[in-house]
């Protein structure tokens, strides 16, 4: 594989934030027009940082090549065709294309889950994740421009990569059948529920949850262990919190604009690479979908390890172009 110099990918999901949790709860709707304006601006600020080269996934909306075309900056721009279905495959093979290409920086529009599709396929990417999903704790809420930006000097070498984008943590999950599956921010057992729901958790359905990341101020169901312990990207720790019907209740925002009441029993901080057994008969639930039955006296093995994406962070990377004079004429 060679490496091209300068090249960013740009992969927006163009049905993340678009669900049934818009109407469930409160989330936002992300348009088509809002993601190419995000991609314009995301572009010519990658541009600002160094890039050369833009390659973005064609799909049938046109998010990104609309948001390209007529754009003027002085890099390339490549709309990388991968046979789009609008479904989440549609994601990894566009991760997977560009990694062939050897594109060094992928800026992603989506949420979570978006992330962790990419992350399933290419696990040490390095990523500028911009949130436009549902759960968005991995994402950032962060103006497009100056993600680019950084973006771009990550991906020109105008930085270095090894100080402003540290590797994330990752859950991996190994199943009784041999199956394998992972969740960038947290693991969910939930009893009375079925793969494929897209619905809000029922609080009272919550049996396990491992979260890589724990702060007070996300949603998701990652902030119940938020709201009693906090665990930062940078911490070398996970969070497990058991649920029951004798644990103590704690309001927490597991949608946009909705707070239910959840029974917590224990919350345990717990080291990388310990082994945490969850249990049957349950759904498993990644990044907030839900995707594995797991049959009654069966267990799922769990461990959090610090073998994800490098995910730069935007503001050490303007802070080290700036204290060079990157953005500064002679």
């Amino acid at each position: 594989m060679t490496r091209q110099s300068a090249a960013i990918g740009i992969i927006a999901n163009p049905v993340s934030g678009r669900d049934i949790r818009r109407v469930a709860a409160r989330g936002a709707v992300s348009s088509t027009e809002d993601k190419r304006n995000r991609i314009a601006r995301a572009a010519v600020g990658a541009v600002a940082g160094g890039c050369k080269k833009i390659v973005a996934m064609k799909e049938p909306f046109g998010i990104a090549s609309k948001a390209l075309e007529d754009l003027p900056v002085d890099a390339d721009i490549e709309i990388l065709d991968i046979g789009a279905r609008v479904d989440p495959t549609d994601t990894a093979r566009a991760a997977l294309a560009m990694k062939a290409l050897g594109i060094k920086v992928l800026i992603t529009l989506g949420g979570d889950g978006t992330n962790r599709t990419i992350a399933k396929s290419w696990p040490d990417v390095t990523l500028v994740p911009m949130s436009t999903g549902t759960n968005n704790v991995f994402p950032s809420q962060i103006e497009p421009t100056v993600a680019g930006a950084a973006a771009g000097l990550v991906a020109s070498e105008n930085v270095d990569e090894e100080i402003v984008a540290p590797r994330s943590k990752m859950i991996h999950l190994d199943f009784e059948d041999g199956r394998r599956d992972l969740a960038l921010i947290d693991a969910a057992t939930l009893a009375n529920d079925f793969a494929g729901n897209h619905m809000p958790v029922d609080p009272n359905n919550l049996r396990q949850l491992l979260v890589s990341v724990a702060r007070s101020d996300t949603i998701g169901v990652s902030s119940i262990a938020g709201l009693h312990t906090q665990c930062r990207p940078e911490d070398d720790l996970a969070v497990l919190v058991t649920c029951g019907q004798d644990g103590k209740l704690t309001n927490a925002p597991i949608a946009p604009g909705l707070y239910r009441k959840v029974p917590v029993e224990a919350v345990t901080k717990i080291e990388l690479d310990q082994q945490i057994e969850l249990w049957g008969p349950s759904t498993l639930a990644f990044d907030g979908d839900r995707e594995h039955d797991v049959p009654a006296n069966s267990r799922v093995l769990a461990i959090v390890r610090r073998d994800g994406p490098k995910v730069v962070n935007v503001r050490l990377a303007m802070e080290a172009a700036s204290h060079s004079g990157l953005f500064v004429e002679p």
